[in-house]
Formats: structure tokens, sequence, C-alpha cells
């Protein structure tokens, strides 16, 4: 590495092909950080770093699947080799597809949804975690999502994981406490990305990619534990927690349901 790559801050982003992961990944280079960015379509991702005049000095790509737990660690360590130890690691990869208990397809739906959402965000912190703690700094990020808090009607698989990122970042923090590497959890609302736009239901609050990003960027900098984003799609969430099972059951009666496989726009 040269002095330059050795003090300016890396950022390692997963799903950075699209959508939020693009977002962040314009965000923490228009602070300054040098970019890792990681995906399975990396013609995309290349096309967009070379579309921000970023030359391998500033950003690098790294083709993995992150349901794949060697793919994705050995992009992690390729990246340890080639950039260094990155200050942020962020988990953003991730599936929203719906599914139906009564369909045997569907089983496969959740496997796949909990390879790519939770062990693929283990994976992609696991080639980190010893090299930050030795350091004394750094930032695991998970991306989880307002859906964790109460279950949906045909989101079974999504709300499940998502409840899983959860947990599974707060275990880790406390893990984690002492080391210098913080761990945060954050909890979009509605964001209008490909996962997003042929959703059956309104989605309030909706926000573009890129105020999400300028929110989360802050959340990430100020090393706060768990935020929902936007603060209001919080209230609304705490609100649905505090509801009884009947009352959540009748008001969410009918509600359309998320597209299953090759009903709508999945991807991750």
């Amino acid at each position: 590495m040269t002095q330059q790559d050795s003090t300016t801050p890396l950022a390692f982003i997963t799903g950075a092909s699209s959508g939020i992961g693009q977002a962040l990944a314009a965000r923490f280079a228009r602070s300054g950080y040098r970019l890792a960015l990681v995906a399975r379509r990396t013609a995309e991702m290349q096309a967009f770093a070379d579309a921000n005049g970023w030359n391998a000095d500033r950003c690098r790509v790294y083709g993995a699947d992150v349901s794949d737990i060697d793919s994705i660690v050995a992009a992690g360590r390729a990246c340890l080799e080639d950039q260094g130890v990155p200050d942020v690691v962020v988990a953003n990869a991730g599936v929203s597809i719906g599914m139906d208990t009564t369909e045997r397809e569907d089983l496969d739906v959740m496997v796949r949804t909990f390879a790519l959402n939770n062990t693929g965000m283990a994976a992609t912190f696991h080639p980190f975690v010893a090299a930050m703690a030795a350091r004394g700094s750094g930032a695991l990020v998970g991306i989880a999502s307002v859906a964790a808090i109460r279950g949906l009607p045909g989101h079974g698989a999504y709300c499940a994981s998502k409840s899983a990122v959860v947990a599974y970042c707060e275990s880790l923090r406390g893990e984690l406490r002492g080391s210098g590497v913080s761990v945060v959890t954050l909890l979009p609302g509605y964001v209008d990305t490909p996962l997003t736009r042929e959703n059956r239901y309104a989605m309030p609050f909706l926000l573009s990619p890129e105020a999400f990003a300028d929110r989360a960027f802050d959340a990430i900098v100020a090393g706060v534990s768990y935020r929902v984003i936007p603060w209001q799609m919080g209230v609304v969430a705490k609100l649905l927690r505090l509801l009884p099972n009947a009352v959540l059951d009748r008001a969410l009666s009918g509600r359309a349901r998320k597209h299953r496989q090759g009903e709508g726009a999945n991807g991750t």
C-alpha cells in the first residue's frame, strides 16, 4: 500500500451494484473514503466506478456471492491483501422475496434468504473482525429493516431474517465490547430501490437511496448502536410492537403481500 492508502479511510460495502449499496458508496466517496465494492455483478460496479472517475487507487471491485461463505470470505481476504483493513464494513447485500409456507418451493426461498441475509452477513464480517480488534478501531454495519420488528403476512422469510440480523448484531456488539470496534445496526424503512418498486402496498415515508445513505453515514460516523431510518418509521414500528396480537392481526388482514419468487422484482 502507498502512504496515501495507509492513511485514507476505507469502506468495504456489499450489495454495491445498485440501490442502497451504490448510494452508500457514493456517500463514503464524497467524504474521502477509498472503496471496496462487492457484488455478483462486477460489470455494473465497475461501470459505476468508472462513471464517477474512481481509479484503482480509489476504488476496487470484488466479485462475490454473499450467500456462498467461501466466496465472500475470499473477497474480504482479497481486500485485506490489496487495500488493507477497512475502517467501515457495511453488510448491505440482501434479498427480499415473499413466501407461502404451503408451497414447497418457498421453503427453498427461505433457505436462500437466510443464507444471504444472515450467514452472508456473518461471513462478510468474518475476515475483518480480528484485524479491526487488533488495530483497536473500526465499524461493522449490519443492514436490517423495520420489518424486523413485527412479522407481516407473506413476509415470513424476510421478517424472520431481519429480526435475526438485529439479534446477531446485538450479540456481536457484546462480544466486541472494549475492543474499539463498534457494531452499528441500521433499520431502513421504505427506500426506493429495485427491491421495493413492485411492492403492492403503500410505502409511507419512502426515501430515495441518497437520502437514506446520508442519514446512514451520519449514524455510522457517530457510532450509534441501533437506528431506524427514517425516524418516523421507527415511531410506527414501535406502535405496531405495542399493539396486542389480535389487534395487529385484524389490522393486517387482507393486506397485499410481497411478490413470491417469479411474481415480481426480486434481487440483492
